[in-house]
C-alpha cells in the first residue's frame, strides 16, 4: 500500500487542529495513523514578547528526522504536508510564484526558465573569437 504523510483534523468547531501523520493512502483521515510526526496549528497566534517582526505566526510542531525518514522510504506528502515540509526544509518547495504578478509554476519549470536559454550557435562563435585572437 502507499504510504502519505497528510494532515489529521482535531480540535473544535472554528478552531482546528491538525496532527502531521503517515498513513496509508486508502485509510480516513482521523484513522489511526502509523506515526503521529508533528502538529501544526493554523490559527495565527499573537505575536511573542521580544520578537522583532511583530506579526502572528503559526505554530508547526515536528520530529525532523523522523519526517526525513518516511520521505526517504517513500512516503508521499500531500499537498498540504508538502507544503508545511517545504517551509521547515525537508522538501523543495513544489510552487512558485512566476514572473507575471500571481502566476503560480510547478518548480521544476520555473528553475528551468529562470536559466536565460543561450543558442549554441552564439556560444561557439564568442568562444572561437576568444581561440583566434
Amino acid at each position: 500500500m502507499v504510504l502519505r504523510i497528510r494532515l489529521a483534523r482535531f480540535g473544535k468547531k472554528h478552531a482546528p487542529f491538525y496532527n502531521i501523520v503517515v498513513a496509508h493512502a486508502r485509510t480516513a483521515r482521523n484513522s489511526r495513523p502509523l506515526e503521529v510526526l508533528g502538529t501544526y496549528d493554523p490559527k495565527p497566534q499573537a505575536p511573542r514578547p521580544g520578537d522583532t517582526h511583530g506579526r502572528p505566526w503559526k505554530d508547526i510542531r515536528l520530529d525532523m528526522s523522523r519526517a526525513r525518514y518516511w520521505v526517504g522510504v517513500g512516503a508521499q506528502p500531500s499537498d498540504t504536508a508538502w507544503r508545511l515540509l517545504s517551509m521547515v526544509g525537508i522538501l523543495e518547495p513544489q510552487f512558485r510564484v512566476g514572473q507575471v504578478q500571481g502566476q503560480v509554476v510547478r518548480a521544476d519549470s520555473a528553475a528551468k526558465s529562470l536559466i536565460p536559454e543561450q543558442k549554441v550557435e552564439e556560444v561557439v562563435k564568442e568562444s572561437g573569437e576568444g581561440e583566434k585572437a
